[in-house]
């Protein structure tokens, strides 16, 4: 795939008219956090049909966990998850389909994609992966239609990268019950969740190192459960941040994830991780096309020393740079639509480098913008200021860039 066929720039353009009409015109209110984004996402579902496609792949995953649990309870052999083999045409237009709402959100309101990312994707997710046909029905499907915000908590504190090495959120045996302890932050979604998958580590009077990993489905107001006001963060204002505190709080075996101590959260983690960084190009071309664009205009009409900036030289190395920042990073995303039509998808190496680069290369551009319009660049009143400040997290969640790097040379190395 060298370029959008007419199909995606259909698509493109119907987005594009949403975008500009209903994310535009709030882009002020949204960083002010003067509103919540989960209004503006839900018309955007109800406007392109999202939420029914949701909803049916929901059930479909309901259906299958379903046959799943009735081989088991027979004695049977579960059936096993039909795999595509070979190439899947589909799959590239339904990967293409979805990665061209991210961009173009991304150029006005980065943080809508967060939010959303996580709420309709990470955290059921986690649940249609590994959970019970109850679990998804009950949980999963309010949270792939929007009906219900979610939030996926697995970083605390004292952890950060080091996710599960230094996780201290536990939960316990007691009866037929489980006792939930621990904190999180920097959870996305965290003040408003209706829903949150918490992944915590089974203590059963073992060392920390020695405990599994699990994950329990919780409801916005559990006895126990509290949920901070949003954090003020650098940027992403249209996406909020917060803090998960539980003390003492009981649930049933019915919350935890496939109503089993061994669906191997960790595993399911890094799925999501992978997931997670490929998508970042996608946000990362939106910011790029549209510091990009804002900076050729001003360049054309900005006027220093008796003529537009755009006719120095050292003007038009940045736009010319931003330029192959943005064709990079749109042939790394014409490469996973490309893949998934072939029936592959990256690996957690090509994945982290894919996120490596374009979170890399967004912020270079962003700072770029921000120099070319100069006191201008600084100031809220212009949207490259910030775009910038929207762009800097790429390198850190989902994993920072010093995670990616070990992550691509540990993987290498391995190989032989």
């Amino acid at each position: 795939m060298i370029e959008w066929d007419e199909m995606h720039l259909s698509m493109r353009d119907a987005v594009r008219k949403f975008v500009e009409s209903e994310v535009k015109p709030k882009r002020e209110a949204l960083e002010r956090e003067e509103i919540l984004p989960y209004e503006i996402l839900r018309k955007f579902f109800d406007a392109f049909g999202v939420a029914d496609m949701n909803r049916t792949r929901g059930e479909s995953d309901a259906r299958r966990a379903k046959k799943r649990e009735e081989a088991i309870a027979r004695g049977e052999e579960p059936p096993a998850r039909a795999k595509r083999e070979g190439p899947d045409p589909q799959a590239g237009i339904e990967l293409a389909m979805r990665m061209i709402p991210v961009i173009e959100f991304c150029k006005y309101a980065p943080g809508l994609l967060t939010a959303l990312g996580v709420s309709a994707g990470l955290t059921p997710n986690a649940i249609t992966s590994k959970g019970t046909s109850r679990q998804i029905e009950r949980w999963a499907i309010p949270l792939l239609t929007l009906e219900k915000v979610g939030a996926w908590a697995i970083t605390e504190p004292g952890s950060g990268s080091d996710a599960f090495g230094s996780m201290k959120s536990t939960a316990r045996r007691e009866g037929d019950e489980y006792v939930l302890n621990g904190s999180k932050t920097f959870i996305t979604n965290g003040p408003y969740a209706d829903t949150i998958v918490f992944i915590c580590k089974l203590d059963e009077g073992n060392a920390p190192h020695e405990r599994k990993v699990v994950s329990f489905i919780l409801d916005r107001g559990m006895k126990g459960l509290e949920q901070s006001k949003p954090l003020r963060k650098m940027g992403q204002h249209s996406s909020p941040t917060g803090e998960l505190f539980l003390e003492d709080v009981r649930v049933g075996r019915d919350r935890l994830i496939g109503e089993t101590e061994e669906t191997r959260a960790r595993e399911g983690a890094k799925e999501t991780f992978v997931s997670e960084r490929t998508l970042v190009a996608a946000m990362a071309l939106g910011i790029i096309e549209q510091c990009l664009k804002l900076s050729t205009e001003y360049a054309r009409k900005r006027v220093q020393f008796g003529k537009p900036i755009g006719e120095f030289q050292l003007i038009q190395l940045k736009i010319a740079k931003m330029e192959v920042a943005r064709m990079n990073v749109q042939n790394l995303i014409f490469r996973q639509i490309e893949m998934a039509a072939q029936g592959k998808s990256m690996d957690i190496a090509e994945a982290s480098a894919c996120k490596l680069y374009s979170a890399q290369a967004t912020m270079e551009v962003a700072l770029e913008a921000v120099q070319l319009f100069g006191g201008n660049g600084y100031m809220s009143e212009f949207h490259v200021e910030q775009l910038c400040r929207d762009a800097k997290v790429l390198q850190i969640y989902g994993g920072t860039d010093e995670i990616q790097i070990s992550q691509i040379a540990r993987t290498l190395l391995a190989r032989g």
